[in-house]
């Protein structure tokens, strides 16, 4: 008998039965007698401790309840503010991963010189001091060759300790080359916001004011960022609003709306578009923000153009501008053709959101830009705000918050060397902002993201130079970015890594030292900066509340300082110089001494202004550095609306801009630096716009790769709400709930495909599966499922791992999976302008076969 839920109610309730009658003198259970030394005492067991659960990018403060030194439950810390005191099922399936078996324990070395999937990396178990002298050596041979250049951190999940060895520490050796994992996570939502109101950040959304909400790729009640938040309100929520969810899948959240746009893939773009076309037509925008024409006749009328000067605006800049160039002839009838939905649902749903006004939210999520020509449709999700007036508006869309104080690291530019110095100045191994084809516009500048995908075409093409060692912490490229097997060649060639890591993951197999570190809900005390949420801004604590049973070290502070000391040892001090001299504790004054009390100092001083009742600051009072870690969190008093009205948007213009003039600012600068014109940056970036239209949100057809005579289907991307960033498949918890995912099966995973699709490919229910794209193939089960739109297979990211353990992977020796990685046949393409890995979209056309 299969133990599912069901079952396993129905089996405690007979072996509970049994137990009573076969022992009617001692009850299994406290709760059901008064006679036990629990009940009399009715002590507590154990005790809460404050953390934070970083299983998505809401980082939600939550408190571990610990028994005897062990970490047993898990609950949302009452103290916060932005998740209502609640947590989401993330933040218990860490029970499993920090108890996890096939963690990895202790330092360890390769020892077959020979790289590869195929090859055994021979791994022997050493000592922290001699992982550290290895590394050094490594470091030390790049600085007498005057190559520091070459030294690279990469960055997966972090805290806000991260300044130390991803910020501070590759300058003091001397490498521009620090590389995030956050291109691969939600850049081109950024990308929206910021050109038309100048926010490069995670917005915030006042669902408690809400009447209507428009999710793009969005289930925020499942996945994506907040989920406790939305949770904790949606029941109020869906009785006060409409909710409409555009998504080719029928996800938790869409399952729950009142309308569901099942959208081709790609073409969320030609929807938005044809959405604010009809608030114009219509004269639904909200007047008291955008303004109207003089004379108060509306002369948005389909297919005609209209005088600039009849239009007076108020907090906005160049509405009529951008009906002129690309709303007037967007009409919900051309939108049918492009976006597969029906022109009279599109109505209905512009109608309701403009009714709602201007509490109606156009909320946006990777799933719906993280395209290859993504940038625009980003801008015109975020430009319905502005037609609607939600945007920094009660009911509506918070871009930034209050202020949450914290300092600084002390300043480390008198400890870079000539070396170092000549280092830093050369150009960066990743191609944002120094390849034509790649702007990564972090904030209007050219080059401000770097583009993590791209440095596996770096290694393998030497371009700009090879990189030889690298340091890389909490991350998996290799199985993380799409286009798996080129990372597999790139990290094969790479001469020198180490990983620092929780479980032996896919890029493990190719590291040269594999560090072992603490998980950083139960190990390590730090502190979690987060984005707003629930109007409030917010800063977590993460206690050790557990010791580890393993020989861990904390990453981002504990391994800098023993490195430190290594390269002391061999005649460069700078790195542990500065630790010593500049990192002072603000309450002893003490220096430190050791990596543990660096880790600690190094905390107390980013945090300070928070817990220090002599700094002044809006938000909790906290009495010193030991009710700050008592309480776990620190709270901003809640968002004060209209605080980027009246000219404070910090665009070009001051205003909510339409026709952007910041994002022409930052195209014309990247077009200068490669001594060409914008629609050369344009073309180069794979969209279609020339001349003016590259200054407006407007449509962009979606871009696949693959022919579409061979591969006739779209390959769809989503996420689960069980997935701590793919880091969960090796706990028992997520394969046994997997089936919570709507259309996912327990311990399997499956390709979702519309019936339709199915009878004409002679594939049944059950049947495996062949998904080959032009960039890959792998081979999963066959689920048929009216939950994703015929033409359309949708498949779950997290599974197909074969490594990182005995449960993610079905044969770990052998490498084989549990079902497949999605990133294996997902092409290695980007969203250009925001620097973005284009995940989404159906990005890539597959064809499938019965195996």
């Amino acid at each position: 008998m299969k133990v599912n839920r069901r079952n396993f109610i129905k089996l405690s309730a007979v072996s509970g039965l049994f137990v009573a009658g076969a022992s009617q003198t001692k009850p299994m259970l406290n709760a059901f007698t008064k006679n036990t030394e629990a009940a009399a005492k009715n002590e507590p067991q154990g005790e809460w401790i404050a953390s934070t659960c970083q299983g998505c990018t809401a980082w939600c403060a939550v408190q571990v309840y610990r028994i005897n030194g062990r970490a047993t439950k898990v609950r949302g810390n009452p103290n916060a503010k932005a998740n209502h005191g609640h947590s989401c099922v993330r933040s218990h399936l860490a029970l499993q991963q920090v108890y996890d078996p096939d963690r990895v324990k202790q330092p360890m070395k390769r020892t077959n010189p020979k790289k590869g999937r195929d090859e055994d990396p021979g791994f022997i178990p050493i000592s922290w001091e001699e992982a550290m002298d290895i590394i050094a050596d490594k470091i030390m041979d790049l600085r007498k060759r005057n190559e520091t250049h070459k030294f690279s951190v990469w960055r997966g999940r972090y805290t806000a300790l991260n300044g130390i060895l991803y910020g501070n520490m590759p300058k003091i050796i001397g490498t521009p080359n620090n590389v995030s994992h956050s291109s691969i996570c939600a850049e081109t939502e950024k990308h929206g916001r910021y050109y038309t109101e100048a926010y490069w950040g995670y917005a915030d959304y006042d669902h408690e004011n809400a009447f209507y909400e428009l999710m793009w790729g969005a289930d925020p009640i499942a996945s994506n960022r907040q989920v406790p938040h939305t949770a904790s309100l949606f029941g109020k929520l869906k009785d006060q609003a409409k909710i409409a969810v555009v998504d080719p899948r029928l996800s938790t959240t869409a399952a729950k709306a009142d309308e569901w746009l099942p959208v081709i893939p790609g073409e969320d773009g030609a929807l938005a578009i044809a959405i604010a076309h009809v608030l114009l037509t219509e004269e639904l925008w909200y007047k008291p923000f955008v303004g109207d024409f003089k004379d108060g006749v509306n002369r948005f009328v389909a297919g005609r153009t209209v005088n600039e000067e009849d239009f007076e605006e108020i907090q906005t800049y160049g509405l009529v501008k951008w009906w002129n160039i690309a709303l007037k002839d967007a009409t919900p009838e051309w939108a049918a053709e492009r976006s597969g939905i029906p022109a009279e649902q599109i109505y209905r749903v512009a109608r309701d959101f403009g009714r709602a006004a201007p509490r109606a939210i156009s909320f946006m999520s990777p799933g719906s830009n993280m395209v290859v020509r993504g940038g625009y449709t980003a801008q015109a999700m975020a430009a319905l705000n502005g037609l609607v007036g939600s945007a920094d508006n009660v009911g509506g869309v918070i871009c930034g918050g209050e202020s949450c104080p914290v300092n600084s690291f002390p300043d480390f530019e008198k400890y870079i060397d000539s070396i170092a110095a000549n280092g830093n100045s050369m150009p960066r191994a990743d191609f944002g902002g120094r390849k034509l084809e790649m702007p990564a516009m972090n904030a209007g500048n050219s080059g401000g993201i770097k583009p993590t995908n791209t440095i596996a075409d770096s290694i393998l093409n030497e371009d700009p130079y090879s990189l030889e060692v690298v340091m890389s912490y909490w991350t998996n490229f290799n199985y993380s970015n799409q286009g798996t097997d080129r990372w597999d060649e790139a990290l094969a060639k790479l001469p020198f890594m180490v990983h620092m890591t929780l479980n032996p993951a896919e890029q493990t197999h190719f590291a040269d030292i594999v560090l072992p570190v603490p998980h950083h809900m139960f190990e390590r005390l730090s502190a979690v900066r987060g984005s707003n949420g629930n109007l409030y801004r917010h800063c977590h604590i993460q206690n050790e509340i557990i010791e580890s049973p393993f020989d861990v070290r904390i990453d981002e502070t504990e391994v800098p300082w023993m490195l430190g000391e290594a390269l002391e040892r061999k005649g460069f001090s700078n790195l542990i110089d500065y630790f010593r001299n500049e990192f002072v504790d603000p309450e002893t004054g003490k220096k430190p001494t050791n990596g543990k009390e660096f880790n600690e100092i190094a905390t107390k001083i980013y945090t300070q202004p928070l817990w220090d009742p002599t700094i002044e600051k809006q938000g909790d009072v906290i009495n010193g550095w030991e009710e700050y870690k008592k309480i776990g969190t620190w709270n901003s008093i809640p968002y004060r609306f209209r605080q980027k009205w009246n000219g404070n948007w910090g665009t070009e213009t001051g205003q909510f801009e339409f026709y952007s003039e910041t994002l022409k600012k930052a195209l014309e600068a990247h077009a200068e630096r490669h001594n060409v014109n914008v629609d050369k940056v344009m073309e180069a970036t794979n969209y279609t716009a020339r001349g003016e239209l590259a200054f407006v949100p407007h449509y962009e057809p979606a871009y696949r790769v693959g022919d579409e005579n061979e591969y006739p289907l779209i390959f769809s991307d989503h996420r689960s709400k069980l997935n701590r960033e793919a880091r969960s498949a090796n706990t028992s918890w997520y394969q046994e709930f997997k089936d919570a995912d709507p259309g996912d099966e327990a311990w399997d995973d499956v390709a979702k495909i519309n019936p339709i699709d199915a009878k004409k490919l002679g594939i049944e229910n059950g049947d495996m599966i062949k998904i080959t794209s032009a960039t890959g193939s792998i081979t999963v089960k066959a689920k048929l499922w009216e939950g994703t739109r015929p033409g359309v297979v949708t498949k779950c990211y997290g599974q197909g791992h074969w490594a990182y353990g005995h449960i993610a992977s079905l044969d770990r020796k052998k490498q084989i999976a549990r079902g497949g990685n999605n990133n294996t046949i997902l092409a290695p393409v980007h969203e250009a302008l925001s620097g973005s890995g284009a995940r989404h979209g159906g990005q890539s056309r597959i064809k499938i076969e019965k195996v």
